[in-house]
């Protein structure tokens, strides 16, 4: 093959990959485009009136007009629901994160019969639903005595939260050398210190990929505290946004404040923890 051959096709394998490198760039542009453009309308909503919402939807306001964000904080309840949301989502993080992390420890680390079996058993909650039983469970809650409470919420989520954390923080934990914990033993350290001090540092992205699998469906939920609270003082955000919805009339502009609000600590948690959760997906793909 002659030398002006061999560089045609080099310049056309290089042209071919500059060309799906280019496709790919502009589908995730495209995709960026797609998820950002309803966060931006909820926030140039947040900052219009009712008239002005259906008149310019897509227009730039006022960001200097902030009657919405003070008609909510002051004539509303949403520092409550906020609040609520607060306790409920973060008591069930703790105890999704503490339960599953041990749970995954014994799993991963410690060779005895049935660790596979109880592996299994967790992971087929992944694919049984807790809203297909919520009958069953409304009264267990109402047995318990817990309707009405947040107790109920708690308890449910960190149910639903369990399987995920066991099945990521099980994969993670396998993957650490089984050296260091020996030497930590040869220290004399206790196997509770070995696991709280040597091996959980270890696996810190993987507890931010488990927590924020967690964190967002808990926080947006709407089914559960729907079913179980009433009282209108432990309303979680979700469900206490849609008392902004009246009967006839319904003011948007204070909605759309309240749903903007209601996001940014996701959004705040997400950004601080983006590089722990980085490391993670990247860790778990090399492993």
């Amino acid at each position: 093959m002659s030398a002006a051959t061999t560089s045609y096709y080099d310049r056309k394998g290089i042209l071919g990959t500059l060309g799906r490198d280019g496709l790919l760039q502009i589908i995730l542009i495209a995709n960026t485009i797609f998820m950002l453009a309803p966060i931006v309308i909820m926030v140039f909503s947040a900052f219009k009136t009712t008239p002005q919402i259906f008149q310019s939807p897509f227009g730039i306001p006022d960001f200097t007009q902030v009657q919405n964000f003070i008609k909510i904080w002051s004539e509303t309840n949403f520092l409550r629901y906020l609040a609520n949301s607060f306790v409920v989502t973060g008591a069930s993080m703790v105890l999704i994160l503490t339960l599953g992390t041990m749970a995954a420890y014994a799993i991963g680390r410690y060779a005895f019969t049935g660790a596979n079996f109880i592996l299994m058993f967790f992971l087929a909650g992944l694919t049984l639903p807790l809203k297909l039983a919520i009958i069953p469970l409304f009264m267990l809650m109402r047995d318990l005595s817990i309707l009405n409470n947040q107790l109920s919420l708690i308890f449910v989520y960190t149910a639903m939260g369990l399987p995920s954390t066991v099945f990521i923080m099980t994969g993670f934990i396998r993957t650490l050398p089984n050296e260091l914990e020996d030497a930590a033993r040869m220290d004399g350290a206790s196997e509770a210190r070995i696991m709280w001090s040597i091996m959980l540092p270890l696996v810190r992205p993987a507890m931010v990929i488990a927590g924020i699998q967690n964190v967002v469906p808990i926080w947006n939920d709407f089914f559960f505290p729907l079913v179980f609270i009433q009282n209108d003082n432990l309303k979680t955000l979700p469900q206490g946004l849609t008392t902004f919805m009246g009967e006839y009339t319904t003011d948007w502009g204070v909605l759309f404040s309240g749903l903007t609000l209601s996001a940014a600590p996701i959004i705040i948690i997400y950004i601080v923890l983006s590089r722990q959760f980085i490391a993670g997906m990247t860790s778990g793909a090399v492993k």
